[in-house]
Parts: C-alpha cells; sequence; structure tokens
C-alpha cells in the first residue's frame, strides 16, 4: 500500500481509535492536539485500550510498545502535514471549524496528501468548498467504538476523484475495517439513515403504547440483531422472498411511523434532561455498574464477530 504515513486530527474517542488502529496496522502515525493535555488524554485512551485488548488477547505486550513507538503527538497543522500521506480530522461536528482546518491543510499539503473528514453526517462537498483541490477532500467515517466496530463509510463529495476514493478504501481495508463505498453523498450516509429510521419506529410503538422499551429492544436483540449480523436488510429479504416482503409492505408501510419531526417521546426526555448513560436515565435508568456492565457485554460481543471475520 502506498500510503505509509498517517495524520489523525482530534485525540477524543474516534481520534484516539483511529490512530491506534493505524498504528496497529504498522503505520507511522501522528496524533494532533492543540494542547499538552489532550495529547496526554489521547495517548492515555491510546495506552487504556491496549491494555483491554491485551487481557483479551488480542495483542501482546511486546506489540504495544511496537504500536504506542509508530505514534507521536504534535501540536501544529504543520507538522501534521509535514510527512502525512493521508489526513482524517475527527473533531467537533461544526462545518465552519472542519471548512477552516481543510483550507488550511489543503495550503500545506502537497495535492497528492488525501484530506479525509470522520464526520458522521456532514456532507464532503461542504467540508471542501474552499479548497484549491477538492478532488483529494473525503468522508472516512468510523463508528464508535472505531477499535470493536468494522464498518467505515467512504463518501466522495461532487468533485472528489475516483483515485481519492480508491485509496482510501484500501486504506481502511488495511487497518482491518470494513469499506462501504457510496457512490455519492447523501445526507446522514447510510448507517444514520438506517439507524435512525429504526429508532423512529421503536420510539413511535412505544408512544403507542403497543410495547415497553425493553421489549422492544429485546425484539431487535433475540430476532434482527442475530439475523442482520449475517445478513443485512436486502439480503434477508432475498432469502425470505420478494413476493413475501412486497405483500407485507402493501400493507404495512402505510401504518409505519412517518414523523418528519423528532419524536415527542425523545423531545420529552431531552427537556427532562434524561440523556440516557451521560445523566443516568433515558429509556433505561443507568447506575455506573449498569453501564460498565453492558459496556463489557458489548465488547465481548463486538470482539467475537471480530474474530470471525478474520476467519
Amino acid at each position: 500500500m502506498e500510503i505509509k504515513n498517517i495524520a489523525v486530527l482530534g485525540t477524543g474517542t474516534m481520534g484516539h481509535g483511529i490512530a491506534l488502529l493505524s498504528a496497529k496496522a504498522g503505520l507511522n502515525v501522528v496524533m494532533y492536539g492543540r494542547t499538552d493535555e489532550s495529547l496526554d488524554r489521547g495517548m492515555s485512551s491510546i495506552i487504556a485500550s491496549l491494555n483491554r485488548l491485551t487481557l483479551q488477547g488480542e495483542v501482546t505486550d511486546n506489540e504495544c510498545e511496537k504500536i504506542i513507538s509508530k505514534i507521536k503527538g504534535v501540536k501544529t497543522l504543520e507538522e501534521v502535514a509535514k510527512n502525512a500521506d493521508l489526513i482524517i480530522e475527527s473533531v467537533t461536528e461544526n462545518l465552519d471549524i472542519k471548512k477552516n482546518i481543510f483550507n488550511r491543510l489543503d495550503e500545506l499539503c502537497k495535492p497528492e496528501v488525501i484530506l479525509a473528514s470522520n464526520t458522521s453526517g456532514l456532507s464532503p462537498t461542504d467540508i471542501a468548498n474552499g479548497t484549491t483541490h477538492p478532488e483529494r477532500v473525503v468522508v472516512a467515517h468510523f463508528w464508535n467504538p472505531p477499535q470493536l466496530i468494522p464498518l467505515v463509510e467512504v463518501v466522495p463529495g461532487e468533485k472528489t476523484s475516483n483515485d481519492t476514493v480508491e485509496r482510501t478504501v484500501e486504506w481502511v481495508n488495511f487497518i482491518g475495517k470494513k469499506a462501504v463505498r457510496m457512490e455519492k453523498e447523501c445526507l446522514g450516509f447510510i448507517g444514520n439513515r438506517l439507524q435512525l429510521a429504526l429508532l423512529r419506529e421503536a420510539m413511535y410503538i412505544i408512544e403507542k403504547g403497543w410495547a415497553k422499551a425493553e421489549e422492544v429492544d429485546k425484539a431487535m436483540e433475540y430476532g434482527h440483531g442475530r439475523r442482520l449480523s449475517v445478513t443485512g436488510p436486502l439480503c434477508s429479504a432475498d432469502l425470505g422472498g420478494l413476493d413475501i416482503f412486497n405483500n407485507i409492505s402493501s400493507y404495512l408501510f402505510r401504518d409505519l411511523c412517518n414523523y418528519i419531526e423528532p419524536s415527542k417521546l425523545m423531545k420529552e426526555k431531552v427537556s427532562e434532561n434524561k440523556l440516557g448513560t451521560k445523566t443516568g436515565e433515558g429509556f433505561y435508568k443507568w447506575s455506573k455498574e449498569d453501564i460498565e456492565e453492558k459496556q463489557r457485554e458489548r465488547a465481548e460481543v463486538l470482539l467475537y464477530f471480530l474474530d470471525r471475520d478474520k476467519k
């Protein structure tokens, strides 16, 4: 692979995870943070993630040392641009901030350097607006937690070159993720469109009093969740028979939720500051122990699938 040097902008959950993945694959990584404190937090997060992977048998102590040695912290964009073949930005979801960063990097970097954003929904065309080389701007949307979720959506803007997309896909696959290439951008990309459509219907079922939150989640976990890990919605329809799904669609589509505004239930939760684990209550009540147990359970299942993907 021609991409050898990666620069990651951001030291938070996504930034440190992408840096770790790239270094684990043997690439040289520069991680950008604005302050020493930010860089220290990022490196501490990388070490903590490696410790968890060590306990789970995914890496050895010797491999951890090699991975850490591949990552260098920097505090200026000039240092970021110095040797990078691909730069991936993972800062706050603010279009103006991202545009300013990309415009500056566009000035500092050679034309062949790929400028990627980890945005979860902002338009790559808008992010590239104002750059001299919009053909090298692309989205590479990693999913949280990036160390455990294989999916990375690769999304071109209106002027992104095919070469940029292909090289980005190659990098994503090289670091052990599963690249999903979009033909052109759309609001929310693939994953969030599917996720929010599912969430909308789940909340609608609760609003209507048809089932409680726990039962809705169990229906997904023990039904679709088991099947969709192997067959996506379109493959599942093929396996089930398109005639069957067409028949169900003919009467069920008209009864599905068609809200174009956020759910009333969601608005009520937010207005009451019931934001989920961050405030201790959302659809469920969360103690510290509950959060740790669910995160542990999630990690175990995701690691199982990661191991299966390697076979």
